[in-house]
């Protein structure tokens, strides 16, 4: 790794992280030092898309131009990388943290647990390669916590469950056990569940502004405006992130599945490798749900899911959206020869 670097100080440049950003203005972070700093005319002209521009937690390498000014030159390969599909009509990828080791998924027990949010979450955390971590927070207006977790870990697939309040004494004990020195974490989670007010407990400051949420749907205005990389005391990095009305997935099928793993187990029985349970002949799925051995919940949950990854993958291989048009004809055909036989 010295060697690596040795080769951007050789051209004049400085390795840094990135922690903070607003639009195409960032703060660097180096050894002993920090910049402002923008990107240099030419990668904006290598970067194919804006997705290749620097986010908070990405390594760059910099060129300093002043006193506290740099010109970023190039984003470091990165380990991880959360993104959504950003909004619009247009399929494009907007990133929102790098390098994540950790990414805590942050749901309120006041009115905003909403068990389809976090599948959705969790299908974006697995696509970016880093571990996921629910935390359910305001544990202490919660009147059935037990039910809430149970809940929780029974779609949260491999993902650890905990519980959280920054309003009673070891309120985040269960949070702090997942914090190690050295490891990069982000918060996300829809405004009003209370990611400032966990950042300000971890830091022992007020060092982010909190309101409280609206009584009648426990959601609240965005006190976080930015993302910004947050040293803890320990030496964690702690990502903030403003809180997200809209989460479209960016993510693949292989992703969503992974989220739904008993879904997953019985669609091994379906007459067709690549059933997509929703009226194919021979579904082991539909039958496990009629059966009472499957939450439709689930399911439902999982077809749309799995419609937007299977969406997002064709808008990117025209040549893949060819060969599934050709294979729901066979689907057809054979579905229509089922009926006929049979009736």
């Amino acid at each position: 790794m010295s060697n690596y670097l040795e080769g951007y100080a050789e051209r004049g440049l400085v390795v840094a992280r990135v922690i903070l950003a607003q639009r195409d203005q960032y703060r660097l972070a180096a050894e002993f030092m920090e910049f402002s700093a923008e990107p240099s005319g030419s990668m904006w002209h290598r970067s194919a898309t804006r997705a290749a521009m620097p986010v908070v937690g990405d390594w760059v390498a910099a060129r300093i131009v002043g006193e506290g000014q740099a010109i970023v030159e190039e984003v470091l390969p990165r380990r991880t990388l959360f993104s959504r599909r950003a909004a619009g009509n247009r399929e494009e990828e907007q990133p929102l943290a790098a390098n994540i080791d950790v990414v805590f998924l942050v749901c309120g027990l006041d009115g905003d647990f909403n068990p389809r949010r976090i599948e959705r979450y969790l299908a974006l955390t697995v696509e970016s390669r880093a571990r996921p971590v629910v935390v359910l927070n305001k544990s202490d207006v919660c009147t059935d916590l037990a039910g809430r977790i149970a809940e929780t870990r029974a779609i949260a697939a491999s993902a650890e469950v905990v519980a959280a309040s920054t309003r009673t004494a070891g309120g985040l004990d269960a949070l702090l056990e997942q914090i190690a020195p050295d490891v990069t974490i982000a918060l996300l989670g829809s405004s009003g569940v209370g990611k400032s007010s966990i950042v300000n407990a971890l830091l022992g400051e007020e060092r982010l502004r909190t309101y409280e949420v609206r009584e009648d749907d426990s959601r609240g205005r965005h006190t976080t405006t930015h993302r910004e990389l947050i040293l803890l005391p320990n030496g964690a990095a702690l990502i903030d992130t403003p809180g997200m009305r809209e989460l479209q997935l960016w993510a693949s099928e292989e992703s969503v599945g992974a989220v739904f793993d008993e879904i997953a187990e019985v669609a091994a029985a379906c007459r067709y490798r690549d059933c997509s349970h929703s009226g194919e002949p021979g579904c082991a799925v539909e039958r496990a749900v009629a059966e009472g051995n499957l939450d439709p919940d689930r399911l439902r949950s999982y077809r749309k899911l799995q419609g937007e990854a299977r969406r997002h993958e064709l808008l990117a291989d025209p040549l893949a959206a060819q060969e599934r048009k050709r294979k729901w004809k066979v689907i057809h055909k054979a579905a229509r020869r089922h009926y006929r036989d049979k009736w």
